[in-house]
């Protein structure tokens, strides 16, 4: 017989921390500094119907902490060049770049991941760069020698969920 894990909740109007609009965890008395906090949240990120919270076991119970962040709780971290480009993300999940679900929006770059979006961070930028493209007012990536349009949505106010 398995033993039933119970499940502690927190709604996001109580979570003690935030997560802003570059990918970077906040608390009451500010930005999260250190480096293996930050990794463990980032890694932490799970969605269900709910939405977005952070995933903790602990020996007894299990903690969904569910909380507030503006625009995406999804950042693309990284771009590593390899036989297909890959983009690692603030979960460390990693996916293939699929040039067509690029977009912009507000002058940022985002891919679609299913139902979800994720925002490339600065760093994430430049490690892309090599691969953009810039013809008057449009934008592309060059992928294997082909070359994809950059769609930009426009300008969209952000929503803080």
């Amino acid at each position: 017989m398995t033993k039933k894990i119970r499940e502690v909740v927190i709604p996001k109007e109580k979570a003690v921390f935030r997560l802003d609009g570059r990918g970077r965890w906040h608390s009451e008395e500010g930005e999260f500094l250190h480096r293996k906090i930050i990794e463990h949240f980032h890694a932490s990120i799970r969605k269900d119907e709910q939405g977005f919270h952070l995933m903790q076991k602990h020996r007894d119970f299990r903690e969904k902490v569910y909380f507030p962040y503006e625009d995406t709780a999804l950042f693309v971290f990284d771009v590593v060049k390899g036989e297909n480009i890959e983009l690692v993300l603030n979960t460390r999940k990693r996916v293939k770049l699929m040039p067509r679900k690029l977009f912009i929006r507000d002058d940022e770059l985002y891919i679609r991941l299913g139902e979800d979006r994720a925002k490339f961070t600065e760093h994430a930028l430049i490690r892309l760069s090599p691969f953009l493209e810039f013809e008057e007012e449009e934008t592309f990536v060059k992928v294997k020698g082909r070359r994809y349009r950059i769609p930009n949505k426009g300008d969209v106010h952000k929503n803080i969920n």
